[in-house]
């Protein structure tokens, strides 16, 4: 491993690589990108896939927009398959006021230039004739959105940082971070490889020395930031899901039910992917599965689409969401340390948000270009009471 590089980025999930591939095509080559797993070993390899630009706030619906060209052209220009599927995304709305909600979302998404629709039950049940709507008051649908498969995402963003000569070091785990006033000095970094990978002696901490870091470890970015004596309010909260036995397509759209936190799509190979939202589960960094979990989701998935009564669960995972008090992200510089940017807390979202905010935060510390978003997603503005909203989060 290098000895020191110009940047450091904590956590090499799709966030983290998006950055650093980025970087690379601005001309900074001399990256390390660190983690403590296996690449897809957290959030970006743990997650539904989902892409949307439905969102109720313009600078997500901008990003998103963004976001999804990206996409479409992601597996020519890495060349590597996502399989990439628009289907749309099918909102569901059970009461009035979410109802409410959806329908001034979709009058902005509409403003900037989405042909989302609000639709009836009736309409919704038109693009899925499979649901079952008693109880549904309101449904938006963009034909736009779509499903990626994680994985390839992930690898994609590697291959190609590594080509430019980005550094990712899997398996490594940031030990501690030296500073010297608010400036940073230098990264101890432990290998913590298992021993089937050549990992397991006794190693000494190897030093990098680099004054800009990258915290982009998702829900493990709050502990990072304490190295540096930054506190962080985001939370880790295990979400789970799971996937079904294959079946003949049939399923378009994803369809998510903004009351419950359900959300469901077909994989091209045919199995039902989703999850659903969970308040009670345990505090921490946890990724186990739950019984608890499959028979709240399996409740809400047969209710929604009785079809789905019969089938088989073949495989069941968690990740964790990193939340924050008011559901935007933490991004950018922090007053405490110069150079230590914040890539974290963007609840479940950040997978689809990556090649867009990897691109900005290059140029952001590339070239030290001001953008109005990452200030309004300061980290201060929780001390200072100026919390955002953002009603449109499943799970």
């Amino acid at each position: 491993m290098r000895d020191r590089a110009e940047v450091v980025i904590v956590g090499a999930g799709i966030m983290g690589l998006s950055i650093a591939y980025h970087l690379a095509r601005l001309g900074v080559r001399d990256v390390l990108v660190v983690d403590r797993s296996y690449l897809c070993g957290g959030a970006s390899g743990r997650n539904g896939g989902g892409i949307r630009a439905q969102w109720s706030s313009e600078a997500n619906v901008r990003l998103m927009q963004e976001s999804i060209r990206m996409c479409q052209d992601f597996a020519s220009e890495f060349k590597i398959n996502v399989w990439l599927r628009q289907g749309g995304y099918l909102f569901l709305a059970r009461t009035e006021e979410r109802a409410k909600g959806l329908e001034a979302s979709a009058e902005l998404q509409r403003e900037c230039g989405l042909s989302t629709r609000t639709l009836t039950p009736r309409e919704a049940q038109k693009i899925v004739p499979e649901l079952d709507v008693d109880g549904v008051v309101a449904a938006s649908y963009n034909p736009d959105d779509g499903v990626v498969f994680p994985w390839p995402f992930v690898w994609g963003f590697a291959q190609a940082a590594q080509k430019l000569g980005v550094e990712v070091a899997t398996f490594t785990e940031v030990a501690g971070i030296d500073v010297h006033g608010t400036t940073i000095e230098g990264v101890r970094l432990r290998d913590v490889r298992p021993r089937e990978r050549g990992g397991g002696g006794a190693v000494e901490d190897v030093v990098v020395r680099t004054n800009k870091i990258v915290n982009a470890a998702g829900a493990w970015s709050p502990g990072i930031a304490k190295m540096v004596g930054v506190e962080l309010p985001n939370k880790p909260h295990r979400h789970e899901i799971c996937s079904t036995e294959p079946l003949k397509p049939w399923l378009k759209p994803l369809v998510a039910d903004l009351t419950n936190g359900l959300y469901f799509s077909q994989s091209t190979r045919g199995e039902i992917v989703g999850g659903i939202g969970q308040e009670r589960v345990p505090d921490g960094l946890d990724q186990n599965s739950s019984f608890a979990f499959l028979g709240l989701y399996a409740r809400a998935l047969v209710a929604t689409c009785p079809v789905l009564g019969d089938v088989k669960v073949l495989r069941q995972w968690s990740g964790c969401y990193d939340l924050t008090p008011d559901a935007n992200p933490i991004v950018g510089g922090v007053d405490e340390v110069e150079h230590f940017y914040q890539v974290s807390g963007f609840m479940g979202h950040g997978f689809m948000m990556a090649p867009v905010i990897g691109k900005l935060m290059a140029e952001h510390i590339a070239k030290s270009t001001q953008l109005p978003m990452f200030e309004r997603w300061n980290l201060r503005r929780f001390k200072e009471g100026k919390l955002l909203s953002e009603s449109m989060i499943i799970g």
